[in-house]
Protein backbone atom coordinates (compact mmCIF):
# COMPACT_ATOMS: atom_id res chain seq x y z
CA UNK A 1 0.00 0.00 0.00
CA UNK A 2 1.31 3.11 -1.13
CA UNK A 3 2.07 6.01 2.29
CA UNK A 4 0.11 9.00 3.00
CA UNK A 5 1.78 11.75 2.30
CA UNK A 6 1.38 15.25 4.26
CA UNK A 7 3.30 18.70 1.99
CA UNK A 8 3.57 21.82 3.69
CA UNK A 9 2.60 24.90 1.74
CA UNK A 10 6.19 26.32 0.52
CA UNK A 11 4.73 30.17 0.74
CA UNK A 12 4.80 32.58 3.13
CA UNK A 13 1.43 34.12 2.38
CA UNK A 14 -1.55 31.46 2.65
CA UNK A 15 -2.98 29.91 -0.92
CA UNK A 16 -5.59 31.82 -2.80
CA UNK A 17 -8.74 29.59 -4.07
CA UNK A 18 -7.66 30.00 -7.56
CA UNK A 19 -4.35 29.06 -6.60
CA UNK A 20 -5.06 25.87 -5.77
CA UNK A 21 -7.68 25.01 -8.43
CA UNK A 22 -4.50 25.50 -10.60
CA UNK A 23 -2.25 23.21 -8.96
CA UNK A 24 -5.23 20.57 -8.88
CA UNK A 25 -5.91 21.19 -12.38
CA UNK A 26 -2.43 21.15 -13.53
CA UNK A 27 -2.66 17.06 -12.68
CA UNK A 28 -5.93 16.91 -14.72
CA UNK A 29 -7.92 16.31 -11.08
CA UNK A 30 -11.35 18.06 -10.66
CA UNK A 31 -11.22 20.66 -8.22
CA UNK A 32 -14.39 20.34 -4.78
CA UNK A 33 -14.81 22.88 -1.79
CA UNK A 34 -16.22 22.08 0.83
CA UNK A 35 -16.00 23.76 4.75
CA UNK A 36 -17.02 22.77 7.92
CA UNK A 37 -17.52 24.29 11.35
CA UNK A 38 -15.32 24.02 14.76
CA UNK A 39 -15.24 20.66 15.95
CA UNK A 40 -17.21 18.67 13.42
CA UNK A 41 -15.86 15.21 12.95
CA UNK A 42 -15.73 12.47 10.22
CA UNK A 43 -15.77 8.93 11.33
CA UNK A 44 -13.68 6.58 10.11
CA UNK A 45 -14.14 5.70 6.45
CA UNK A 46 -11.92 5.26 3.45
CA UNK A 47 -12.67 6.02 -0.53
CA UNK A 48 -12.24 3.59 -3.58
CA UNK A 49 -9.54 6.82 -4.78
CA UNK A 50 -6.58 8.28 -3.99
CA UNK A 51 -7.49 11.49 -2.22
CA UNK A 52 -5.48 14.67 -2.79
CA UNK A 53 -6.42 17.31 -0.46
CA UNK A 54 -5.51 20.87 0.88
CA UNK A 55 -6.82 22.82 3.30
CA UNK A 56 -7.11 26.36 2.10
CA UNK A 57 -8.33 28.16 5.05
CA UNK A 58 -8.51 27.23 8.87
CA UNK A 59 -6.91 23.98 9.82
CA UNK A 60 -8.44 20.29 10.42
CA UNK A 61 -6.34 17.21 11.64
CA UNK A 62 -6.72 13.65 10.19
CA UNK A 63 -6.04 10.38 11.75
CA UNK A 64 -4.90 7.06 9.78
CA UNK A 65 -6.47 4.75 11.15
CA UNK A 66 -4.26 1.85 10.48
CA UNK A 67 -1.03 3.83 11.37
CA UNK A 68 -2.30 5.48 14.45
CA UNK A 69 -0.95 8.84 13.48
CA UNK A 70 -2.37 11.93 12.99
CA UNK A 71 -1.62 14.48 10.30
CA UNK A 72 -2.94 18.32 11.04
CA UNK A 73 -3.09 20.44 8.32
CA UNK A 74 -3.31 24.14 7.79
CA UNK A 75 -3.74 26.44 5.01
CA UNK A 76 -1.98 25.30 2.14
CA UNK A 77 -0.87 22.07 3.05
CA UNK A 78 -1.61 19.32 1.20
CA UNK A 79 -2.42 15.60 2.27
CA UNK A 80 -2.61 12.55 -0.27
CA UNK A 81 -4.62 9.63 1.10
CA UNK A 82 -3.78 6.61 -0.83
CA UNK A 83 -7.31 4.62 -1.98
CA UNK A 84 -8.56 1.71 0.91
CA UNK A 85 -6.84 3.54 3.65
CA UNK A 86 -9.04 3.89 6.66
CA UNK A 87 -8.92 8.09 8.06
CA UNK A 88 -11.18 10.23 10.14
CA UNK A 89 -10.81 13.80 10.73
CA UNK A 90 -11.45 16.66 13.70
CA UNK A 91 -12.14 20.45 12.26
CA UNK A 92 -9.88 23.19 14.40
CA UNK A 93 -11.26 25.58 16.39
CA UNK A 94 -11.66 27.73 13.35
CA UNK A 95 -13.70 25.98 10.74
CA UNK A 96 -11.89 24.60 7.66
CA UNK A 97 -11.91 25.16 4.21
CA UNK A 98 -10.73 22.75 1.70
CA UNK A 99 -10.40 21.38 -1.56
CA UNK A 100 -9.73 18.19 -2.62
CA UNK A 101 -10.04 15.65 -5.48
CA UNK A 102 -9.81 12.22 -6.59
CA UNK A 103 -6.70 10.69 -8.44
CA UNK A 104 -6.77 7.61 -10.18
Amino acid sequence: MAAVELTRWPHDEPPTRSQLDAVLRQDNLSPNWWSNGPGDRYGAHSHAYNKVLFCAEGGIKFRIELEGSDYELHAGDRLDIPRGTPHSAVVGPAGVTCVEAQAG
